[in-house]
This record gives C-alpha cells, structure tokens and sequence, in this order.
C-alpha cells in the first residue's frame, strides 16, 4: 500500500467491490458479444479492428477482477468465469444477443445494433473513466488511467461507424433508428449503482449516476445535432437493474458458454 492509498472501512470496502464487480462484468459480457462478431463482420478489415478492441475491453475486465482479487473478493479467473447469472452486476445491456440464430450454426446478427450498442457503451464507459482516473482509490484510478489509453480510440472507432451508418443510404439510417429504439430501453441501468449508489458515491470512488449521465448526454448530443435526429432519453427506471442482479435469460446461455472450457481446468488462466 502507497502513503497517498485509501484506508477503506468495511463499508466502503463492501462499496468498492459492488462497483469493481459493475465495471468488471460489464466489460466482460460486452467483449463476449463482440466476439461472436469475429469471421462474421462486413469486411475483413472491420474484422481485425473489432476483434482488437475486443481483447482490449477483456483485458480491462481481467483488470478489474484482479483489483477484487486483491481486496479478497477470490480469483480473479473464478469471479469471471464461476459465478451464477444471479450473482452478476453486468448491465442488461450487454447481455443481450447480437440477433437471432447461433455462431456456430445459423447467426443472424444486427450490425446495426452492435454499431449502436458500442458507441453508446463506449461513451458511456469514457465518461466513467474520466472519472475514475481520479478515484479516491488509487489502485483503481491507476486501472482507469491505462484502460483509457485504449478507450479513446475504441470511441473512435464506433463513433465513426454510427455516423456514417446514420448518413449513407435510407435502408442503412432506417435500420440504425431501429436499433436505436432497441438499445435505449436496455440502457436504464447502465448507469446504476444498485443498491450501493449512496456508498459508493460518497466514498469518492467515482461520480454520481446523475452526473455521469448528463457528461454523456453532453457529448452525444453535437453528434445526434449533426446527424439532425432526436438524443434519445433513457428510462428513468429500468425494468432490470443488472446491478441488482437482475437479469436475462440470455446472460445464463452466455456464461454457461463462456466457462465452458474453463471449468473442464479451473488451474488454466483465462
């Protein structure tokens, strides 16, 4: 431990984690679903590049649940691959299926809805990262300061994607709005704290739910202006808070999935 680390109390100790979990979960099942994309996106180069910020996005998830390794949480492997859907902090959001169909059988996914998913994710996930690089604990603002070095060119990426998806043909625009109609409603969570709102916040972990929602407003909102579309508004209150453990069936198909092989060699490093 430095001289400038927090000496956290079990309350704020209990806080910590529920948000490391959030943070960890999410980028785990968002990195998931991209890579089902993997030998299926338009083009080979767009094949390359989601399949880079893919592993970038679970390598910042393995950051996160090795920061509850250390706070005692267990393995970092077991957090990430062993725990029941029950158990899961994740969004709704990114547990969703990326469309109708199976990988190895018959996808039939929505590029439209990946492209809109990501971008409002990843903005979503730099405005929390902007404010964890200032964290009152320092471990976890060190995490922040190296997963945005990435982080911004993931932004990038997906931002480039939904505006000129949002500007080519009428076929191309009509299928984003559509997909626009299917994000929002997943998207009243993705900002939540569960139960652990209060704690967390006042701990100085990072900002309130209400201010990083408004940062993220802020910075779609000269891009929904360019493209001439309305900013959509988030569900004040979810049908699901993920964050209360609160979940899809298709997240139990995921993680059963996803531990698969782990769980044939749980001494295997994932």
């Amino acid at each position: 431990m430095s001289n400038t680390e927090k000496v956290l109390t079990a309350q704020e100790n209990d806080a910590l984690k529920a948000l490391l979990f959030q943070l960890a979960d999410d980028d785990f099942l968002f990195s998931y679903r991209a890579s089902e994309w993997l030998g299926l996106a338009p083009h080979i180069e767009e094949d390359v590049a989601s399949s880079s910020i893919t592993q970038d996005t679970m390598g910042h998830a393995a950051m996160f649940y090795k920061l509850l390794e250390d706070l005692g949480a267990g393995k970092a492997d077991d957090l990430a691959h062993l725990r029941p859907a029950g158990e899961r902090s994740n969004s709704v959001l990114v547990e969703r299926v990326n469309g109708e169909g199976y990988y190895m059988d018959t996808p039939q996914y929505d590029w439209a809805y990946t492209v809109v998913r990501s971008y409002f994710y990843t903005q979503a996930k730099k405005v929390k990262i902007d404010s964890l690089r200032s964290s009152s604990y320092e471990p976890l603002a060190e995490v922040a300061v190296k997963a945005n070095m990435e982080l911004y060119y993931h932004l990038m990426h997906w931002k480039l994607w939904f505006e000129q998806l949002l500007s080519s043909t009428e076929e191309a625009k009509k299928r984003m709005l559509a997909a626009i109609e299917l994000v929002v409603p997943d998207f009243g969570d993705v900002f939540s704290y569960g139960d652990q709102k209060e704690n967390i916040v006042n701990a100085g972990f990072i900002a309130s739910e209400e201010e990083l929602k408004a940062n993220w407003i802020a910075a779609l909102t000269p891009v929904f202006e360019k493209l001439g579309i309305a900013l959509p508004t988030i569900p004040e209150k979810p049908e699901m808070n993920g964050r209360n453990g609160e979940h899809t069936k298709d997240l139990e198909d995921a993680i059963a999935t996803l531990s698969e092989v782990y769980r044939l060699d749980t001494a295997t490093a994932w």
